[in-house]
């Protein structure tokens, strides 16, 4: 690949995604989209920036951008960060609210193990104080492809294998003659897929109680890392918290969002501030 492809490329993926994709790493680049250029027939990266500039396509763009996104995820990725969602933050909201109905964005879920760790958590919570409570989980990723695979939710074995007990498997997910693993209709039922930008503004999702926003922002620049975490924390109900992840630190990121001091790793919104921070 040359020098002035991989530059391109990366142009189009922090103009799209606000993604910072480093020359060291150009390997990443040529293996994430290596299922696009085998598709298009394409001998080469060199090739596709070939296409690209003879033939804009802004949907054929897309699609290369959120190629290029990470898709680092797991079932029960985190478990101390979904524990405590289950046994305290999302406890706390139900005592504010008055309508009984909790809403939770996982944002950046990429293929929704996320957000099928959390319903099987909140289902497997039988002596909750949530049991009756009517709880939303919308996770939102850039990827088609991603939100296609979140909502069928089919996974190969490898999948299944990290991070979910023998128990977990059997009790929420059915074999399939292809030999991958269907997670129940009752959990699909659960989670609510949409396609989203994090760079964008993020109203049209409406409001929540807990945003979970995990190895997503890190492979941002600075600034457009600012603007997700604004947009994100724009949608914060009053008192609602945010989850990122712990090498994902969003002290000073965004001016009023703060540490929470009910919940350990979480951070919560001033409703009277919120500006994006000098970046």
């Amino acid at each position: 690949m040359q020098d002035t492809t991989f530059n391109e490329i990366a142009d189009l993926a922090l103009r799209h995604t606000g993604q910072a994709l480093k020359a060291s790493k150009s390997y990443l680049m040529e293996a994430r989209l290596s299922a696009i250029n085998r598709r298009e027939s394409f001998a080469t990266l060199d090739d596709l920036a070939h296409c690209l500039k003879a033939r804009p396509n802004p949907r054929f763009e897309a699609e290369i951008a959120a190629a290029l996104t990470g898709k680092l995820t797991r079932f029960f990725g985190d478990r101390e960060i979904i524990d405590r969602i289950v046994t305290h933050a999302l406890p706390e909201r139900l005592k504010n609210s008055t309508t009984g109905r909790l809403r939770v964005w996982c944002a950046g879920v990429s293929t929704g193990q996320e957000a099928y760790s959390l319903a099987m958590a909140l289902a497997d919570a039988k002596d909750s104080p949530l049991r009756g409570a009517e709880i939303e989980i919308i996770g939102t990723d850039i990827s088609t492809d991603c939100l296609e695979t979140a909502t069928h939710g089919s996974y190969g074995h490898f999948d299944v294998q990290k991070g979910l007990s023998i128990e977990r498997l059997l009790a929420n997910f059915s074999r399939q003659e292809t030999g991958n693993w269907q997670i129940n209709e009752d959990l699909r039922n659960a989670v609510g897929f949409r396609r989203h930008n994090l760079i964008e503004d993020a109203s049209s999702l409406g409001h929540f109680d807990i945003i979970i926003c995990r190895n997503v922002l890190s492979d941002m620049t600075k600034g457009m890392r600012a603007k997700a975490a604004k947009h994100m924390s724009d949608q914060l109900l009053p008192g609602g918290l945010m989850f990122s992840a712990t090498t994902e630190d969003l002290n000073g990121v965004v001016e009023g969002l703060n540490p929470s001091r009910a919940v350990r790793g979480a951070f919560t919104r001033n409703r009277n501030d919120g500006a994006v921070a000098a970046a």
